[in-house]
């Protein structure tokens, strides 16, 4: 019969030169490693049906938790087993930098998402101007925020370039019949039409919305030697609208104002 020696026992009663409480402290923190592993893995997954993140969001939360609980169990076993301390540096070193790799723009991201659901500068159904970008909110999550643009185009914002944009949100007054918002463009004319004439057209077609929560109005923004430039206020309670409204009171001041220019030529 042959006898295939599996395990090497010491004479201090070890396994491989390591006592059995060594023994046993190194399975316990391997088992806790397991159990946190599949946990966390487990929480993770449910958390991300909830705040419906994307699957590569996911991903990188999953592996950017599972090296860290490597390290961490790293670091208790060497410290229970008395392993070299170079090989511990090098393993910390090699999980560091793999850790930052994956992690970079997901923990980023994470934070970042964290941060606007606190600090809500703007809420879904908002009409909102991020940056160049401008239209309703119709998505805020941990990884991105959608908004909707008047060309019905969704278009998706990472968190992290959230923070480097500057953000506006059209709500004027809260009701308790509901939102009211107040949306501002600018439209600008040359010197031909007389100041008071065109302040005449602005009033004619302002007339034309007496539907709205409040008469829109303009003022002049600037004034060069080339143009005048007004900005025009309006009203809304449905965000839709403003996509509609604005390009309607374009058109009709500028229809009126064409209307003027040609009497005068």
């Amino acid at each position: 019969m042959f006898a295939v020696e599996l395990i090497s026992i010491g004479q201090d009663g070890g396994f491989f030169g390591i006592s059995i409480n060594q023994f046993v402290s190194l399975l316990l923190i391997v088992v806790i490693a397991i159990v946190m592993e599949r946990s966390i893995v487990w929480y993770i997954s449910h958390f991300s049906k909830r705040a419906k993140l994307e699957p590569n969001t996911v991903n990188n939360l999953t592996l950017t938790f599972r090296i860290l609980i490597l390290v961490f169990a790293l670091l208790a076993i060497s410290r229970v087993g008395g392993f070299p301390s170079d090989l511990l540096i090098s393993v910390s070193a090699i999980s560091g930098a793999a850790l930052g790799f994956a992690s970079q723009k997901t923990i980023g991201n994470f934070v970042a998402g964290l941060y606007l659901l606190v600090a809500r500068p703007f809420k879904v159904g908002d009409y909102v101007k991020i940056g160049a970008v401008e239209g309703i909110a119709k998505e805020i999550t941990l990884n991105y925020v959608k908004v909707l643009t008047a060309g019905n185009n969704v278009v998706a914002i990472s968190n992290l370039q959230m923070l480097d944009r500057d953000i506006t949100d059209y709500l004027y007054e809260a009701t308790p019949k509901g939102n009211i918002y107040c949306y501002t463009f600018e439209i600008g004319f040359d010197h031909l039409v007389p100041t008071e004439k065109l302040l005449e057209i602005f009033d004619e077609v302002f007339d034309t919305y007496n539907s709205l929560p409040k008469k829109p109005f303009c003022t002049l923004t600037r004034s060069t030697a080339i143009e005048r430039v007004y900005t025009v206020y309006f009203y809304v309670e449905e965000t839709r609208d403003i996509f509609k409204i604005r390009s309607q009171i374009a058109n009709q001041v500028f229809r009126r104002w064409d209307e003027e220019r040609a009497k005068l030529k």
